[in-house]
C-alpha cells in the first residue's frame, strides 16, 4: 500500500473516532439569546392572532345573546296572540255548533219577502267573513310564532357551537402561553417583564388633546406599564384590542374587543390625516394600537410584556382608522 493510501486511511479512522467520541450535545448547540428572541417574536405574533380570534368569538356570542333576548321578548306577545286567536276560533266553532248557525237554505226558505231575504243573506255574509278573519288571524299568529321559535333555535344552536369553539381556543391559548413564557425565561431570566417603575401621573405625561380623543389618549397613557393580559380590557391588564376599546369606552364610544371588528367600525383615513386618538392597524388586522402623536402609538404588545409607547412603524401597517 502506498504512503498516500496509508495516510488517507489513518485520517479517515481518526475522523470517525472523533465523531464517535464527541459529546452528543455538540451537534445541538443551545440557542443564543438572539435566536430565542426571534422565536418569542414569531410565537407572540401567532399567539396574538389566536387571541384575536378568541376575542371575535366572544363578541359574536355577545351579539347572539342580545339577539336571543330580543327574540324572547317578541315570542311572549306572539304566544299570547296565538292563544287568543285559538280561543276566538274555538269560541266561534262552539257557537256555530250550538246554534246551528245561519245556513243559506234557511235564509231562502224562511218567509218574510225579498227585503228580509236580503237582510238574512247579508248577515250570513258578515258572519262568514268574521269566521274567516278569525281563522286567518289564528293561522298568521301561529305562523309568526313558529318562525320566531325557529329563528331562536337557530341562534341558540349557533351560540352552543361558538361556546365550544371558545373553550377549545382558550385551551390552545393557555398551552401556547406556557411555551411562550418558558421561552422568555430562557432568554430573559423571567416569564414576564418587570412591573413598570413609578412615574408621573398620566395627566402630566399625556399631550394636551381636546374632546373625546383626548380622553382616550389620557386613558392609554394611564395604562403604560400595565401587563399584557390576553382577553383583558382593563383596568389591571390588556390585550391590543382590549386597550383600544377600553380607551374609547372611557371617552364614551363603544368599540368591539377585536382588531378586525374595530377596523370595520371606524372611518378609514390616510396616514397624513392621523391625529391623536386615531387607531393604527397592523399585520393583516391582527394587531391594533392607539396613535398619540409625533409618530408614536401606545399598545399592548404581546404576552409577557407591558403596555408601552413606541414608534408606530414597529411592524407592517395595514391601515388607519378614526372612531366615529
Amino acid at each position: 500500500m502506498s504512503s498516500l493510501s496509508k495516510l488517507l486511511r489513518t485520517l479517515a479512522v481518526a475522523g470517525l473516532s472523533a465523531a464517535l467520541l464527541a459529546p452528543a450535545g455538540a451537534a445541538h448547540a443551545e440557542p443564543s439569546p438572539a435566536d430565542l428572541t426571534r422565536q418569542i417574536e414569531r410565537s407572540s405574533a401567532e399567539l396574538e392572532r389566536v387571541v384575536e380570534s378568541y376575542n371575535k368569538i366572544r363578541e359574536d356570542i355577545k351579539a347572539n345573546e342580545a339577539a336571543v333576548a330580543r327574540l324572547q321578548e317578541r315570542i311572549g306577545p306572539l304566544e299570547r296572540e296565538a292563544a287568543q286567536s285559538r280561543a276566538d276560533v274555538g269560541e266561534f266553532a262552539a257557537t256555530a255548533y250550538k246554534t246551528g248557525g245561519l245556513r243559506t237554505a234557511d235564509a231562502l226558505l224562511r218567509p218574510g219577502g225579498s227585503a228580509a231575504l236580503i237582510d238574512r243573506l247579508g248577515t250570513i255574509d258578515r258572519l262568514t267573513k268574521q269566521r274567516q278573519e278569525r281563522i286567518d288571524g289564528f293561522t298568521a299568529s301561529q305562523r309568526r310564532l313558529i318562525n320566531e321559535k325557529s329563528r331562536l333555535n337557530t341562534v341558540l344552536s349557533r351560540q352552543a357551537v361558538q361556546a365550544r369553539t371558545l373553550a377549545s381556543t382558550k385551551t390552545r391559548i393557555e398551552r401556547d402561553l406556557a411555551r411562550l413564557y418558558e421561552l422568555r425565561r430562557e432568554a430573559y431570566g423571567r416569564a414576564t417583564e418587570a412591573p413598570a417603575a413609578p412615574r408621573e401621573t398620566a395627566a402630566t405625561q399625556a399631550p394636551a388633546v381636546s374632546g373625546q380623543a383626548g380622553v382616550a389618549v389620557r386613558y392609554a397613557y394611564g395604562a403604560i406599564g400595565k401587563p399584557y393580559v390576553w382577553g383583558g380590557s382593563g383596568p389591571g391588564g390588556y390585550d391590543c384590542s382590549g386597550l383600544t376599546s377600553a380607551a374609547w369606552r372611557a371617552a364614551g364610544r363603544s368599540l368591539p374587543h377585536n382588531a378586525r371588528m374595530q377596523w370595520g367600525a371606524v372611518a378609514h383615513i390616510g396616514r397624513d390625516e392621523l391625529r391623536p386618538g386615531d387607531l393604527v392597524f397592523y399585520s393583516g388586522l391582527g394587531h391594533v394600537a392607539l396613535y398619540v402623536g409625533d409618530g408614536q402609538v401606545i399598545d399592548a404588545p404581546s404576552a409577557g410584556r407591558n403596555v408601552l409607547k413606541r414608534g408606530m412603524n414597529m411592524m407592517s401597517i395595514h391601515g388607519y382608522g378614526r372612531v366615529r
